[in-house]
């Protein structure tokens, strides 16, 4: 049985993409799937990710600060540089280039975790960079995004800040105490958690794209390629970035694959709650989750194949 939820977990990216492509049809669906459901989904995401977690896995950062420190380094220079530098280039309408810029300053995602596996590089270091990108974005995504969207609109950094404490750090830390109180409860449900936090990403999502069908159709290519680009841009200069810094390649693909995988349901989060006045700033968040989950598993398969031709 943990196999078989395994296998459903990952292929994460049909799941999403089927979501979102029958949102797009029929959108009232996903209708019942508003901003409340939203918040509580992401947060039960972020609490699976905590009981996964132990205070050892903080300890081991300390055996590997470099290449963590690289990495986490590559994720907020690289994707916020990336995000706002094509809403610039490509002249997007203020809610997409803030959409964009939200999902590009928000930390890596679980999912880059399962595609370093697939593509054979260092799972231990992806987990990680995930684990640490994700509790310094509870500070630098609301100074990031504050800094480069609020050259489009008002941003409130505070509530966004407040919003990081809520949905991310209490339910990780949450998690992390379950872990250790309750070993053996977290021992039975922990399989089952990669499979729940893909139904809710693809739930998320669909739910974006359902409400706003009309103005994705119409702004279609544009959107899409903007979103194909950012993440593009970010497997690829993630992946120079740690060559430059001379790691060997298991490094540099699990580099590559952090910097461009990003918690896309936290930006489709955040989107809704904070950007209310600019509603279509999520759709960009939303097809990120779907663009970096198909990039990264297509990547990660071709670095696979070349792995096995290396043995």
């Amino acid at each position: 049985m943990p196999r078989f939820l395994n296998l459903l977990a990952n292929l994460f990216p049909l799941w999403v993409g089927l979501a979102c492509i029958y949102a797009l049809i029929d959108p009232q669906w996903i209708a019942w799937y508003d901003r409340p459901k939203i918040i509580w989904g992401l947060s039960i995401i972020m609490l699976g990710m905590g009981i996964t977690l132990s205070l050892e896995d903080f300890r081991r950062v300390a055996k590997m600060p470099k290449a963590v420190m690289a990495g986490v380094g590559a994720q907020f220079l690289l994707m916020p540089f990336w995000g706002w530098t094509l809403g610039k280039l490509l002249h997007l309408p203020t809610d997409f280039a803030v959409g964009l810029i939200l999902v590009a300053c928000c930390p890596g995602g679980t999912a880059s975790n399962v595609v370093a596996y697939i593509a054979r590089a260092n799972v231990a270091l992806s987990v990680l960079m995930t684990l640490c990108s994700t509790t310094a974005a509870i500070a630098l995504t609301p100074l990031m995004t504050s800094w480069l969207a609020g050259q489009y609109v008002p941003v409130d950094a505070t509530g966004l800040f407040q919003t990081m404490l809520q949905i991310v750090l209490a339910p990780v830390a949450l998690g992390v105490a379950l872990h250790h109180i309750f070993p053996k409860l977290v021992k039975a449900v922990t399989p089952v958690g990669p499979l729940v936090s893909v139904i809710v990403i693809a739930l998320i999502c669909a739910s974006i794209l359902g409400a706003r069908q009309q103005a994705v159709l119409e702004s279609g290519p544009q959107l899409l390629g903007a979103v194909i680009l950012l993440h593009l841009a970010a497997f690829g200069s993630g992946y120079v970035f740690a060559r430059l810094f001379g790691y060997d390649k298991d490094i540099r693909r699990t580099i590559s694959i952090e910097v461009g995988m990003q918690n896309s349901g936290l930006a489709t989060a955040l989107a809704t709650k904070h950007f209310a006045a600019n509603p279509l700033t999520a759709i960009p968040c939303a097809i990120s989750a779907v663009m970096h989950s198909v990039i990264g598993s297509a990547l990660a398969a071709i670095w696979r194949f070349r792995s096995k031709k290396d043995c």
